[in-house]
């Protein structure tokens, strides 16, 4: 049990930075060139609102962190089987969590940014499926705010990335949970009749 306790503790920690430089993507996208005006004037894209990286990504995925990190610390004393079980109800969160800021940073990226061009404040890219990654001289379309598919485009993939590898920690224990959880009893009850 020890071993298993460790594990998640030690996935805890891989999950904490993850979940704040979710939080820290997702912030940064609400402020291209660091500029208030732009979500003033609700200028943002869309699927920004969704907050997938403050919300998905970051809080939801910090609430596995904090109990895979102190399991097995807390004061009261629980049943080790209910305990990996609490831990696998937190990788479930953790998955869910993952899951969202993949999907909203995958459909911002297909998108694309809300801009200024010649035709106004629109979003030059949206019929594109997403083409427009593999074409960066068409990205000059947007002349305001400056530099904003590149500042979207690198974000959004940091968020892309953050939410695999967490999702992967989720699931990975989600494994040791569910073996501990279910496999431990069994254990106890062999051992218990082997000394009787």
């Amino acid at each position: 049990m020890c071993c298993s306790v460790g594990f998640a503790r030690s996935l805890g920690l891989a999950l904490l930075p993850l979940a704040l430089c979710c939080i820290l993507a997702n912030l940064l996208l609400l402020f291209p060139r660091g500029e208030v005006t732009y979500i003033q004037q609700d200028r943002l894209a869309s699927y920004i609102w969704y907050f997938g990286g403050l919300g998905g990504g970051g809080l939801l995925v910090l609430v596995p962190a904090v109990v895979f990190i102190t399991l097995g610390k807390c004061s009261f004393c629980w049943n080790e089987s209910l305990m990996m079980c609490g831990s696998v109800l937190a990788a479930v969160v953790g998955l869910v969590g993952s899951g969202y800021c993949f999907i909203i940073s995958g459909f911002a990226l297909a998108q694309g940014p809300q801009c200024f061009t010649t035709y106004g404040w629109t979003y030059p890219f949206q019929n594109q499926g997403g083409r427009y990654l593999v074409l960066p001289d068409t990205w000059s379309q947007c002349l305001q705010p400056a530099h904003i598919v590149e500042w979207n485009v690198t974000l959004l993939c940091v968020l892309l990335g953050l939410a695999v590898l967490e999702f992967i920690i989720c699931l990975l224990q989600l494994g040791n949970g569910l073996v501990n959880a279910v496999c431990r009893p069994c254990c106890y009850k062999q051992e218990y009749s082997l000394n009787a």
